[in-house]
Protein backbone atom coordinates (compact mmCIF):
# COMPACT_ATOMS: atom_id res chain seq x y z
CA UNK A 1 0.00 0.00 0.00
CA UNK A 2 1.08 3.36 -1.10
CA UNK A 3 0.21 6.77 0.70
CA UNK A 4 -1.24 7.30 4.04
CA UNK A 5 -3.33 4.78 5.74
CA UNK A 6 -7.14 4.95 6.73
CA UNK A 7 -6.33 5.31 10.58
CA UNK A 8 -4.35 9.16 9.53
CA UNK A 9 -7.46 10.40 7.52
CA UNK A 10 -9.03 13.64 9.44
CA UNK A 11 -12.44 14.89 9.12
CA UNK A 12 -12.61 18.04 7.19
CA UNK A 13 -9.51 17.15 4.92
CA UNK A 14 -9.58 16.00 1.36
CA UNK A 15 -8.04 13.12 -0.11
CA UNK A 16 -7.83 11.28 -3.24
CA UNK A 17 -8.08 7.14 -3.66
CA UNK A 18 -6.82 5.18 -6.57
CA UNK A 19 -7.94 1.68 -6.33
CA UNK A 20 -8.71 -0.73 -9.64
CA UNK A 21 -7.62 2.09 -11.64
CA UNK A 22 -10.51 4.32 -10.48
CA UNK A 23 -9.77 7.53 -8.79
CA UNK A 24 -11.89 9.15 -6.23
CA UNK A 25 -11.38 12.53 -4.79
CA UNK A 26 -13.29 13.16 -1.96
CA UNK A 27 -13.98 15.38 1.76
CA UNK A 28 -13.81 13.41 4.73
CA UNK A 29 -17.25 14.22 6.45
CA UNK A 30 -17.35 11.75 9.42
CA UNK A 31 -15.68 8.46 11.01
CA UNK A 32 -18.49 6.10 11.30
CA UNK A 33 -16.23 3.27 13.30
CA UNK A 34 -12.94 2.20 13.05
CA UNK A 35 -13.34 0.38 9.44
CA UNK A 36 -15.86 3.09 8.03
CA UNK A 37 -15.75 7.03 7.11
CA UNK A 38 -18.69 8.98 5.78
CA UNK A 39 -17.48 10.51 2.60
CA UNK A 40 -18.15 13.68 -0.01
CA UNK A 41 -17.21 13.65 -3.19
CA UNK A 42 -15.72 17.24 -4.28
CA UNK A 43 -16.89 17.09 -7.84
CA UNK A 44 -20.13 16.24 -7.40
CA UNK A 45 -20.95 16.23 -3.76
CA UNK A 46 -22.32 13.44 -3.27
CA UNK A 47 -22.03 11.43 0.10
CA UNK A 48 -21.10 7.53 0.34
CA UNK A 49 -18.62 5.60 2.73
CA UNK A 50 -15.20 4.06 2.43
CA UNK A 51 -16.44 0.68 2.51
CA UNK A 52 -18.19 1.60 -1.30
CA UNK A 53 -15.09 1.97 -2.84
CA UNK A 54 -13.50 -1.03 -1.18
CA UNK A 55 -15.91 -3.22 -1.33
CA UNK A 56 -14.03 -5.54 -4.12
CA UNK A 57 -10.50 -5.14 -2.01
CA UNK A 58 -7.45 -3.39 -2.53
CA UNK A 59 -6.03 -3.67 -6.30
CA UNK A 60 -2.19 -3.50 -6.76
CA UNK A 61 -2.54 0.19 -7.88
CA UNK A 62 -4.20 0.98 -4.14
CA UNK A 63 -3.27 4.63 -2.91
CA UNK A 64 -4.57 7.31 -0.57
CA UNK A 65 -2.97 10.93 -0.56
CA UNK A 66 -4.04 13.94 0.71
CA UNK A 67 -4.86 16.90 -1.49
CA UNK A 68 -3.52 20.11 -0.38
CA UNK A 69 -5.88 23.14 -1.63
Amino acid sequence: MKGLAFTSMRVGESYRLINFGEVSEFKLVEVLNENDYKLQDIHTLELYNMSDLVTFGRGEDFELRELFQ
